[in-house]
């Protein structure tokens, strides 16, 4: 942040709302509306979209992995799949455009600098169901969950950062040494990790471990 104001960029493809909402927040003391161009290094990112189609949820996953800002979604349609697949593609704030006042927009960009989240109140219960259903339909069967670890690469995980090596942890799980590299193998080219104590940092961050 500079001198404690929250730095907000904000993208949509239609420069009216982009002006509008740029407006308001600007008569904000504690935000900075920044142009990216010019001052890079935005705390949050204000996507204004029509709808969370692929687009839209394609843009959100790249801005998550091109910086450590974080983005607040601002949608004209907005249903349950939608809500789960922005959530899932890294939206940490959810607004409805028709409930996009000043107010609000400020509260989820100022919920989002402090690395907290919002969705609208009457879709809280229904994303919390579809998780749900998603851990016990989806993932479960396939031996996942939530975090995106199977319940062996966390016990390998959960190793590593004890300090134990490749045959330690093989003798103690009772797999192979091949089987825990590949476990590692797997984890840090999924989630393009460097080595093992990235991955071991990286699961903690995640609260796996």
């Amino acid at each position: 942040m500079s001198s404690g104001r929250v730095r907000v960029h904000i993208e949509a493809s239609d420069p009216v709302s982009a002006m509008g909402i740029g407006g308001e927040l600007r008569l904000r003391p504690d935000v900075l509306v920044v142009d990216p161009a010019e001052q890079p290094g935005a705390d949050v990112i204000v996507l204004v979209s029509d709808d969370v189609d692929g687009a839209t949820c394609t843009r959100l996953r790249t801005l998550q992995r091109d910086g450590c800002a974080r983005v607040v979604l601002v949608v004209t349609r907005l249903e349950d799949a939608g809500l789960l697949a922005a959530v899932e593609a890294g939206a940490c704030g959810i607004l409805r455009r028709s409930e996009a006042c000043a107010e609000r927009i400020a509260e989820a960009v100022m919920t989002a600098a402090r690395g907290d989240g919002s969705v609208p109140p009457d879709l809280l219960g229904r994303l919390l169901s579809q998780v749900s259903r998603l851990q016990r339909h989806v993932l479960a069967p396939r031996g996942l969950s939530l975090n995106g670890f199977t319940e062996r690469e966390v016990d390998v995980l959960r190793l590593l950062s004890e300090g134990w090596d490749t045959s330690e942890i093989a003798s103690k799980l009772a797999y192979s040494e091949r089987t825990v590299k590949n476990v590692i193998h797997d984890i840090t080219s999924r989630l393009q990790l460097r080595n093992r104590a990235h991955a071991v940092a990286y699961a903690m961050r995640a609260g796996v471990i």
